[in-house]
This record gives C-alpha cells, sequence and structure tokens, in this order.
C-alpha cells in the first residue's frame, strides 16, 4: 500500500450531474474533481477513477458490490468516494467491512459546475480529512465528518445531521 496517494473513487450523484433545460433533466456526467483540485492547485497525489455515473437513488446492490470490490482492491490506504447524497450513508455502511483503510465518502447538494456549490468545499474538506483520521469509514460533509452509523441526510434542511 502507498502512503502518499490518495485514490479517488467517482460514483456519479449531484455532483456531476448536468443540466439541460428548466425542466430540470439532466445527467450524470463527466467528474469534475480533477478540474476542482486542479483550480485549488492541489500538491497532492492522487489518481482518479470513475467508478459508476449514476443518480445514487439508481443504484443498485450490484452497484454497491462493484463498489465495495475495486475500493477493497485499492492498492492505497486513503480513499476519497465521491457519490450522490441520497443513498451515501447506504453505501458507507457496505464500506464498512474494509479493514486497513480510511475511506471518507463526499459529494455535494448542487451540481459541481454550478457557480454556487458545496461541491467545492465539500472535496477539499475530503482531502483534509482523509490524510487526518484513523482507518475507518466516514462520510465528509457540510463541514463535518460523520460515522455512517450515527447520520441521516435531512432533506428539509439540505444537510447531514448526526443521529443518535
Amino acid at each position: 500500500m502507498n502512503d502518499y496517494v490518495i485514490s479517488v473513487f467517482t460514483a456519479g450523484g449531484t455532483i456531476d450531474k448536468v443540466y439541460f433545460d428548466a425542466k430540470s433533466d439532466y445527467a450524470v456526467g463527466e467528474s469534475k474533481v480533477d478540474e476542482i483540485l486542479s483550480e485549488a492547485n492541489v500538491d497532492i497525489t492522487y489518481d482518479l477513477h470513475c467508478l459508476l455515473r449514476k443518480d445514487s437513488l439508481d443504484l443498485t446492490d450490484s452497484d454497491r458490490r462493484l463498489i465495495l470490490d475495486k475500493l477493497s482492491g485499492c492498492e492505497n490506504r486513503h480513499i476519497i468516494l465521491t457519490h450522490g447524497t441520497d443513498t451515501m450513508v447506504e453505501t458507507a455502511r457496505t464500506l464498512k467491512e474494509i479493514a486497513g483503510k480510511v475511506i471518507v465518502l463526499t459529494g455535494s447538494m448542487a451540481p459541481a459546475r454550478f457557480r454556487s456549490s458545496d461541491a467545492v468545499f465539500n472535496v477539499g474538506f475530503a482531502f483534509a480529512a482523509v490524510q487526518a483520521l484513523p482507518d475507518g469509514v466516514y462520510i465528509a460533509m457540510n463541514g463535518r465528518l460523520f460515522d455512517p452509523d450515527k447520520v441521516v441526510k435531512d432533506r428539509s434542511r439540505n444537510r447531514f445531521v448526526a443521529q443518535d
């Protein structure tokens, strides 16, 4: 395992959505993570792997198995997974069976292509978190770190909140 490379995997979700018209017709496009990191002048070695381009509501058990297999087989210890927020918690819980790695899931409530998006902040926050945390699986959203077993997405407030 290489402790000096962060592996970034993308699964789609709002962070990578492209909208086509006023009726909110969309598709999940190419990841903006590479562009975000380049514009932020990030000086960390990372590799980028596109696993899926799906809305998280469309993810299947087979998709989660693919994500689990790819992250389990990753040679690097530090991993970030960009993911849609609606089922991020479910995927994070699936990944908890992976030992010996720091895995941070993040996403956004608005597409990274939008000027007013939380994507840039969340990706940067995930990059900092993955370097500082002990082994385990975490969700990095809204400036907070969450245990996947103790968090829910609060749709009315459009944020993640801790749950006891």
